[in-house]
């Protein structure tokens, strides 16, 4: 081995053939034929020109030493979609975003479908203003009127639910009751505001199924006792069971009750929301005109329904307990 081979650590050199030993530099070869290091004469191997002498091969030999043992940098492994970070769409929607957005569409959908399937009905569409008044005042009364019961039922429920005062309050209501229910029967006289309709007949007598209707108007308008008279008779309570016939020489019958016209109607209630009700177009008022007659309306401060009906025999219904 050299001197310079021994400075730089190269070792022995690497011959070929069948003469190259298998041990480390440095070392003898541990065979037993091996030949002797020192009588193999040693290949002359052409020097390469060097610039920076000994040190220089050093440090080329350290660096290359160092580049073998040093672990090659590893590459940044790609962030994950679904960790935080945006993967290859850019990031990926949540599921409130998506929920919401499912919801905005039924939304527009729903909009859509109630713009196309509402349609204007053409019987009002038909109706003048004047009759689109009145209508939307008898309903303006009439949630008035349904708006003070329910008042009136809460206020009588707190009243029964308190301590002291429940039995009085208990007995209080059911004598009102007891009074609602005489007075809806016809086995008690009313008094009240409410009207005093007249119906005149012309070249034809009036008809039962007019009275009818007018009974029925004034029923829908809020009417809370009805009797009707005639010409020379006594009045005729009106209540839920009361028929009306036709009789005979124009004549009406009322509950079995022969009546000559003109006949005239008294009843309890609002006394605007029932007059708008009978002066409705294609109403008992209009109907009337048509067949010669005519309804005179008047409006009375205090109504008297003086007519009383008898109490009704129950044969079959019986109270649930």
């Amino acid at each position: 081995m050299s001197d310079e081979q021994r400075d730089t650590g190269t070792g022995w050199p690497e011959p070929t053939g069948p003469n190259r030993p298998s041990g480390p530099a440095g070392e003898p070869d541990p065979r037993p034929d091996a030949p002797d290091p020192d009588e193999i004469s040693p290949l002359v191997v052409p020097e390469e020109p060097r610039v920076g002498g000994v040190e220089d091969d050093a440090h080329a030999t350290v660096d290359l030493a160092e580049a073998a043992v040093a672990p090659p940098e590893p590459e940044p492994e790609p962030t994950p979609a679904g960790a935080g970070g945006r993967g290859a769409w850019g990031g990926r929607v949540s599921s409130a975003g998506v929920m919401i957005a499912v919801l905005l569409a039924l939304l527009g959908f729903t909009l859509v479908v109630q713009l196309k399937t509402t349609s204007t009905d053409p019987t009002l569409a038909a109706t003048r203003q004047e009759d689109l008044v009145r209508i939307f005042s008898d309903l303006d009364s009439r949630e008035k009127r349904l708006q003070q019961d329910i008042e009136a039922l809460e206020e009588s429920q707190r009243q029964l639910r308190s301590g002291e005062q429940g039995r009085q309050a208990a007995l209080e209501e059911a004598r009102r009751r007891a009074d609602q229910l005489g007075i809806l029967a016809g086995t008690l006289p009313a008094r009240g505001p409410g009207l005093s309709v007249r119906f005149v007949p012309g070249g034809k007598p009036i008809a039962a199924e007019r009275i009818l209707d007018a009974v029925q108007e004034l029923r829908g308008a809020g009417a809370e006792a009805m009797q009707i008279s005639g010409v020379g008779g006594s009045p005729v309570r009106i209540i839920a069971s009361t028929y009306f016939l036709d009789g005979q020489n124009g004549s009406l019958v009322v509950d079995g009750r022969s009546l000559s016209g003109p006949y005239t109607i008294t009843v309890i209630g609002d006394p605007t929301t029932m007059s708008t009700a009978l002066k409705i177009p294609g109403g008992v008022a209009a109907t009337v005109a048509g067949d010669g007659g005519n309804v005179i309306v008047e409006e009375r401060e205090v109504a008297e329904v003086s007519a009383l009906h008898g109490p009704m025999k129950l044969e079959h219904a019986r109270p649930v307990s």
